[in-house]
């Protein structure tokens, strides 16, 4: 049996986050909510996850691209855009080139732009849900905002890399 005195704590601290108006949780969840509700209709419509949905919108926008561009430019990891490659490969929906200092240039063939084109309304339905309680004005500022918070955070990663480097 336990004693108050076990080194255990059962009650909650005073200084917590309070999780509705903790602003990243409520940015993560929504994500969250979102992809899960893509990748699971991409997935039961056409076998292709988000990751791969990633890839063809990025090829889509900026064919040529390598696999380090692509994962550069969606912020996930190498790997993870390396397996979509192989899976969009194996289905014929995209072509990887020989380029300039070994370097693999990648493609969408027809069937990838097909592809693209049957899957962006299921993407463009998350953002239907995330612009759907605001006016122009609104989306602008939103917007402008979303993007000087990813170079804020992107400079705040930059630093803590390189303060890890140094020990």
């Amino acid at each position: 049996m336990s004693t108050a005195d076990d080194g255990i704590q059962r009650e909650p601290l005073s200084n917590t986050i309070d999780p509705d108006e903790f602003t990243p949780r409520l940015l993560a969840l929504l994500s969250n909510a979102l992809v899960w509700r893509e990748s699971t209709e991409l997935r039961r419509r056409f076998g292709l996850g988000t990751n791969d949905w990633r890839v063809i919108s990025v090829l889509a926008l900026r064919p040529g691209s390598s696999a380090t561009e692509v994962s550069d430019f969606i912020g996930v990891n190498k790997a993870v855009v390396s397996k979509s490659v192989n899976v969009l490969s194996g289905r014929d929906l995209i072509v990887l080139m020989d380029g300039p200092r070994g370097s693999r240039p990648m493609y969408l063939t027809t069937g990838g732009v097909e592809m693209h084109d049957q899957m962006l309304p299921i993407s463009m339905q998350g953002q239907e849900i995330v612009l759907a309680h605001l006016n122009a004005s609104e989306i602008e500022r939103l917007n402008e905002l979303l993007l000087r918070m990813l170079v804020d955070a992107r400079e705040l990663q930059t630093l803590d890399n390189e303060a890890a480097a140094n020990g």
